[in-house]
């Protein structure tokens, strides 16, 4: 065979491989984009499981980007129904009149299950939680809250959330008390001084986010309170730009794309983690000295001690000093404690601000529960002490009234897992087959009249009178934080810093809404107030010598 014949045969057999290739790859792309997805279709319908057609590339997000714009562009009606899901979850309560609590929607080629069912949940949570992974956020809100405990998986997940469960414990949270009591007893008195007419009218939505500051900031840092407030300042500056991103729709690539907001948002994250890695050094040189300079000195005090000036406040254990001890002993690199600073800032500051917007908006609105809260507060801290620890646990009605805020409108409305193996649930009812995502939709479980009784729109915190395991027909109807093992951390200094905030409120202010509060729950990372949160504070001591609100008329 000659040279030229052999050469012809190689050209022939390179192209029957490019050929097989690209047959194999299209084949695959095929196969993803069409039908896998029609198998995974009749494989649930065969167990009784339908939902809205599969289409190709988009599934069926045209259709839940329209439900959800069309429920969204007007606000809700009556101003003060509590009814939100529908306007919140669009798509769900469309579909599920169709197709029942448990239906498949497509996200993409993705296949997504929605479970609503309190036993199947219990099941994707606590007894089959190790066959179930966290689903990876959006990329915007993945940037901003970097990839801390609430990202992790595995073994990595287990050894920071044991270093950093102590912060979160009861006993240390407490210490925290006197600091958080202080900044808003200031708050009221900005807003006292603000009044005019004997009222002020403030959005809470905005002024709300300096009250979780401070204690998440005091939560992280400890001692080096001062230098994390700047680096957490640029972290909030960086969440304005993600929050503007987060509204628009997603063109990949688009966020690589050296715009000028990108830019800016590229050398904030650079000037954020440059801060907390010259924070975390100065901490580590301080903790390295009080040993050397005391050979009796341990470590974790070192570390952990807050302002010697502040004796309340001694023996406080923050988040830096326990990973720094973490550190020492070679389980977290700085560049972990970094992203989990950027974690604990945004997780914890969104869900303290959402839950204290909305419990001060629903007490505006019920002037019944807020004066009820208000004589309960007067009795137990009497008008003018700052609340303690002490006083914090004997205030039962305003936890009853957190925890209803928290059902009607909870911070995440929902959550996603992603099956990492074939799973059986339901006693063999429902086979889900690998990497089929989760939707568990937290809100249509909390306003489930099944679950809640007739009256689950309606705000009525005497539900969890005995308890928030009582409270619905099922024990496991409620929750707002999660459930499990990956649930959510930082709950009792949310609930710690809501109740503090609210009770100080009620001491010094009776408050109803603006009229010019718009009623528009929406989902932004979070459920937030579309339009914001006006709010009208009239100072309790203007009371005597002004006509009656409209809420004490109301009462």
């Amino acid at each position: 065979m000659g040279g030229e014949e052999q050469w012809s045969w190689m050209v022939l057999a390179l192209a029957a491989t490019a050929s097989c290739v690209l047959l194999h790859v299209a084949a695959r792309v095929a196969d993803a984009l069409w039908w896998r997805p029609r198998r995974l279709e009749a494989h649930f319908a065969r167990q009784g499981v339908r939902g809205p057609p599969y289409r190709l590339l988009v599934g069926c997000v045209r259709e839940m980007v329209a439900l959800m714009a069309e429920a969204t562009a007007k606000p809700m009606s009556p101003a003060t129904s509590h009814n939100a899901l529908p306007r919140v979850l669009a798509f769900y309560h469309y579909w599920r009149k169709i197709y029942g609590p448990t239906f498949l929607i497509w996200f993409g080629p993705t296949p997504r299950l929605t479970v609503a069912d309190p036993e199947l949940v219990r099941e994707i949570f606590l007894t089959q939680a190790e066959a179930f992974d966290r689903y990876e956020a959006h990329p915007v809100v993945r940037q901003l809250e970097g990839d801390g405990l609430v990202s992790l998986h595995g073994d990595k997940w287990a050894l920071h959330r044991r270093v950093l469960a102590p912060a979160f414990f009861p006993d240390n949270l407490n210490r925290l008390v006197p600091h958080v009591g202080r900044s808003v007893a200031a708050l009221a008195d900005r807003w006292r001084a603000m009044a005019c007419a004997g009222e002020v009218e403030v959005d809470v939505a905005e002024w709300f986010q300096a009250v979780a500051e401070e204690a998440i900031t005091r939560a992280t840092f400890g001692r080096s309170y001062e230098s994390g407030r700047v680096v957490f300042r640029m972290q909030g500056r960086l969440m304005a730009f993600a929050s503007e991103a987060f509204r628009k729709v997603l063109v990949p690539g688009y966020r690589f794309l050296p715009t000028k907001k990108n830019r800016m948002s590229w050398g904030l994250d650079r000037e954020i983690r440059r801060g907390l890695v010259r924070l975390i050094g100065r901490r580590s040189d301080a903790a390295a000295d009080a040993v050397e300079n005391d050979g009796t000195a341990v470590k974790d005090k070192a570390n952990n001690n807050t302002n010697n000036n502040d004796n309340n406040n001694k023996g406080f254990r923050d988040l830096l000093g326990l990973m720094i001890n973490a550190r020492d002993n070679k389980s977290m690199p700085v560049g972990d404690m970094v992203e989990e600073c950027k974690t604990f800032f945004f997780a914890g500051k969104q869900t303290t601000t959402n839950l204290l917007t909305w419990a001060t908006v629903l007490l505006a609105m019920h002037p019944d529960w807020q004066d009820r809260a208000r004589q309960e507060v007067l009795a137990v801290c009497g008008p003018g002490e700052l609340p303690s620890k002490e006083h914090l646990h004997r205030l039962k009605t305003l936890g009853m009234i957190l925890n209803e805020t928290l059902r009607l409108y909870p911070p995440a409305v929902a959550t996603i897992r992603r099956a990492k193996v074939d799973v059986i649930l339901g006693g063999g009812q429902l086979a889900i087959p690998r990497d089929t995502e989760l939707l568990i939709p937290i809100m249509a479980i909390h306003h489930d009249a099944r679950l809640w009784g007739p009256d689950a729109a309606r705000f009525n915190p005497a539900r969890f009178a005995a308890g928030a395991a009582r409270a619905a027909a099922h024990p496991l109807a409620f929750i707002p934080f999660g459930l499990g093992s990956r649930m959510c951390i930082g709950q009792n200094l949310a609930l710690l810093e809501a109740k503090l905030t609210v009770a100080i409120l009620l001491q010094r202010f009776e408050f109803k809404m603006s009229p010019k509060y718009v009623h528009a729950p929406t989902v932004l990372m979070l459920l937030y107030p579309q339009y914001g949160a006006p709010v009208i504070f009239r100072p309790i001591d203007s009371l005597s010598s002004s006509p009656p609100s409209d809420s004490t008329q109301a009462s």
